[in-house]
């Protein structure tokens, strides 16, 4: 095995394929609503991370998409995934309403919340460690890089120190972390991944979800790229870095994905007009030949 997969991980876990059932919300994030800046992170488009056309309560999102994967996959276990913007960014009982609503649901196991590591308020996180006794709740924490100076750059609001403090503290209440992290950003290079490969196995987090950049129009970013501001790295120069940064990462840590997704028609650049999974097996080749795996070059840390 090259890699530690997300879906073999759920196999194992559940006894079957589990499949994660997409929640839009109508919120917001607080470098987008003037509480730390406005605009919101250079590369984030008005959908905030969800490509999903979701529409109405949050039951009804998710009755749609689970009656298409049942008839699908014959899937029969789920995860209720709120995905756009900042889910622990409201208050207390708008939050625990919300997630009441979601775990109503029939057939799920699990609930995976996208946020950020400096909105992780203290009530919140009790009331999702009383939630983990009986599902698998998972705090997805955008950190994007390890490197400071690029995390100004993109307007992200918040420092590495942060997203130590955040995972910390939810790792205390005994919850999953998955951490989103953007490879290719033009800002950073070999040395911040493999701190980053080496930071992320220190907390002992137990997912990553690995982004390949892509540019959304009508955005910072988007026009940075546009006026040449800005480059994309190669599709070698990616799968190599990918492959990198997989090698300095603990063994046991859960890979969600090794390349993200956007629809093109929102897209200036996206995964090199190459299809993702054409992408994932090509990075999976290369380990095999070179008989790579993950974890076998972590150097001095135990």
């Amino acid at each position: 095995m090259t890699y530690k997969s997300y879906s073999e991980f759920l196999k194992e876990k559940f006894g079957e394929k589990v499949y994660k059932l997409p929640i839009k919300l109508n919120i917001t994030c607080p470098n987008r609503d003037g509480s730390l800046g406005f605009g919101g992170c250079t590369f984030c488009g008005e959908e905030g991370g969800s490509f999903e056309n979701n529409l109405g309560t949050i039951i009804e999102q998710m009755e749609k998409v689970k009656e298409a994967i049942s008839k699908r996959y014959k899937a029969k276990k789920f995860i209720a995934y709120f995905q756009n913007f900042t889910n622990t960014y409201m208050d207390f009982e708008t939050f625990k309403k919300d997630v009441s609503e979601a775990l109503s649901v029939d057939d799920i196991v699990g609930l995976s919340i996208s946020t950020r590591p400096d909105c992780l308020f203290e009530k919140h996180l009790e009331y999702l460690e009383e939630i983990n006794k009986n599902y698998m709740v998972t705090l997805e924490l955008g950190l994007q890089t390890v490197n400071y100076h690029t995390l100004k750059k993109i307007n992200r609001g918040h420092g590495l120190a942060e997203f130590i403090d955040g995972a910390l503290r939810a790792k205390r209440k005994g919850l999953r972390i998955c951490v989103h992290i953007i490879i290719g950003l033009p800002w950073d290079d070999d040395l911040d991944l493999i701190e980053e490969a080496k930071i992320l196995s220190i907390l002992n987090v137990d997912e990553v979800k690995i982004h390949a950049l892509y540019i959304l129009k009508n955005t910072v970013m988007g026009r940075q790229y546009e006026k040449g501001e800005i480059k994309t790295i190669s599709l070698e120069e990616y799968k190599r870095k990918v492959i990198l940064f997989l090698r300095h990462l603990k063994s046991d840590i859960i890979i969600e994905r090794l390349v993200g997704r956007s629809p093109e028609e929102d897209s200036l650049f996206s995964n090199w007009n190459t299809s993702w999974w054409k992408i994932r097996d090509e990075i999976v080749e290369e380990m095999k030949k070179n008989n790579f795996r993950q974890g076998d070059i972590r150097g001095t840390l135990k």
